[in-house]
């Protein structure tokens, strides 16, 4: 039952990290380091956090720019 848990935590991660990177370059923004935390699939029953990683202060201008403009 735990291993089966953890097999969908890691794929909902991986989908999520997907759908991040896509909306992302739709919107003409690159995080390199955008993946699945190593230190979170190394628990003995995984369920991933997402790591955005680090991006320059330009980037994030840019992400807060995309975000705004679709909160509004």
């Amino acid at each position: 039952m735990e291993v089966q848990r953890s097999v969908l935590c890691v794929e909902e991660a991986e989908e999520a990290v997907e759908e991040l990177r896509a909306a992302l370059a739709k919107a003409g923004i690159t995080l390199p380091s955008l993946g699945l935390d190593p230190v979170s699939l190394a628990r003995e029953v995984p369920c991933p956090l997402v790591e955005l990683g680090r991006c320059s202060a330009e980037t994030a201008r840019r992400i807060a720019a995309a975000v705004t403009a679709v909160t509004r």
